[in-house]
């Protein structure tokens, strides 16, 4: 029987497996973030939420946060506090996921020793020597400040004297919004789930052409770029896209070091007017080691969010990827979705043998960004904190906009598109500390205005 050949020849120039079999380095620098490690001393100076409050019950719960192992638990009279300590009892070691929630504080199940939620060693049952009141003064258990805060719990794990003031967001005090807390698990480093907000470009083709419509028809249509850096911590990606006679501008955001928002999943897809609808999610992306991370986040619905259909769990899971997460292998092949692409990089990605393009413009700036703060620390110079504005919230653009301006004869649409997006972002960044009312009614106010007048 003959041979079948079913590929070509090798020649020079072709076939190049074997001359790039060696694996790219992984980028340590901002990837690893393990106490000790220049990106894990970063993170260590900002809030990150760690827990769904209701999802903590009368019993204690073990997590893994920034690389290290703890615990979560509730105390009180009433068990209406939660306390964040390391797993681990300083005795010999047993695991507090098996203490017992005590009015105090937590008790290790081995030999009964309380830790109140500070550390401090409140009791050493078997203990009655100098030995053991020597050991509580002196020695205390790994613990770190909590607050609740909308149905999560933030944790604050750098050192207590740099510890920040705990950031409001202006998108989390809406009075005509309705939020649910969600998670997502990642089987990657977290700097693979955090590329994805600053790459609009992605919409496109992940979650549309190559998939099928996972969110609009819209999003199909490839949208004109702008990136932005507002300040040393926020950055924004928009992309302005026509759908018939409309234009759609779309804006992600990023607010280092992991806060992130975008426009709705399901409310707009271009077909129909909207003035500054705001994001489907708000929502961080907190590192579990340097191999996995996990979204915690808030699901936002009303009628500038996403609708309340949306608000079950799988629909949270749709907003946050566009596919539900328990999917067999063949449905993720067939419609992959963000987890696929993302942790499709392995789980942690050889950060050096990407080949960043023009489109890539955001991810390249935020990176840098994020290194040069990164490095700072490693010279003492504390990284800034998210910028209040003078309603002590932070300002945030996550958004769809919408507007009826029909293709001009006389003008390269494309060039249009790129006009139209650039002055809605410009006419929103002068609003950006506007303190007389609502920032937000003023801003829809001009967005019409806009669309009536036009774009000369």
């Amino acid at each position: 029987m003959p041979v079948k050949t079913y590929q070509p020849q090798a020649n020079a120039g072709s076939f190049r497996g074997y001359a790039q079999s060696q694996m790219a380095a992984v980028d340590e620098e901002i990837a690893r973030i393990g106490p000790g490690t220049p990106a894990g001393e970063y993170h260590r100076r900002f809030w990150h939420p760690v827990y769904i409050t209701e999802e903590l019950g009368e019993l204690p719960e073990a997590i893994r946060i920034l690389g290290e192992d703890l615990v979560l638990f509730r105390y009180g009279e009433q068990r209406d506090q939660i306390g964040l300590v390391h797993r681990h009892c300083i005795h010999r070691r047993a695991s507090l996921e098996y203490g017992k929630c005590e009015d105090k504080g937590i008790r290790c199940c081995y030999h009964g020793w309380l830790y109140a939620p500070d550390g401090e060693i409140l009791e050493t049952p078997a203990e009655n020597t100098k030995t053991a009141e020597r050991l509580r003064k002196s020695t205390r258990l790994g613990a770190y400040p909590v607050i609740e805060y909308r149905g999560l719990v933030f944790a604050y794990m750098g050192p207590p004297d740099r510890q920040p003031e705990f950031p409001v967001y202006d998108a989390c005090v809406y009075d005509d919004m309705t939020s649910a807390t969600y998670k997502a698990p990642y089987r990657c480093n977290w700097i693979q789930v955090l590329d994805a907000i600053m790459d609009p470009t992605h919409t496109t083709y992940l979650h549309s052409r190559n998939s099928h419509p996972q969110f609009s028809e819209g999003m199909k249509a490839e949208g004109v770029l702008h990136f932005y850096e507002r300040n040393d911590n926020h950055f924004l990606g928009s992309s302005t896209r026509r759908v018939g006679d409309n234009v759609w501008v779309r804006v992600n955001e990023l607010i280092l070091p992991n806060f992130t928002q975008a426009g709705s999943a399901f409310a707009v897809d271009g077909t129909r007017q909207c003035y500054f609808g705001r994001s489907c999610f708000t929502r961080w992306v907190v590192p579990v080691d340097d191999e996995n991370s996990i979204i915690y986040a808030w699901a936002n619905f009303g009628s500038r969010w996403d609708p309340h259909e949306y608000n079950t769990r799988e629909g949270y899971e749709m907003i946050e990827q566009g596919e539900i997460l328990d999917r067999s292998l063949e449905e993720r092949k067939r419609f992959p979705a963000d987890s696929e692409a993302v942790e499709g990089m392995g789980s942690i990605s050889t950060h050096k043998g990407e080949n960043l393009m023009p489109t890539d413009r955001g991810i390249a700036l935020y990176r840098k960004r994020l290194r040069k703060q990164v490095r700072a620390l490693t010279n003492q110079i504390e990284p800034p904190q998210p910028i209040k504005s003078a309603d002590s919230c932070i300002r945030t653009y996550g958004q769809d906009t919408v507007l009826t301006l029909p293709s001009k004869n006389d003008e390269d649409d494309q060039m249009y598109l790129d006009r139209i997006g650039a002055v809605v972002m410009e006419m929103q960044f002068d609003l950006e500390h506007f303190n007389e009312g609502n920032r937000d009614d003023e801003i829809v106010s001009r967005l019409k205005k806009l669309e009536a007048d036009g774009i000369d």
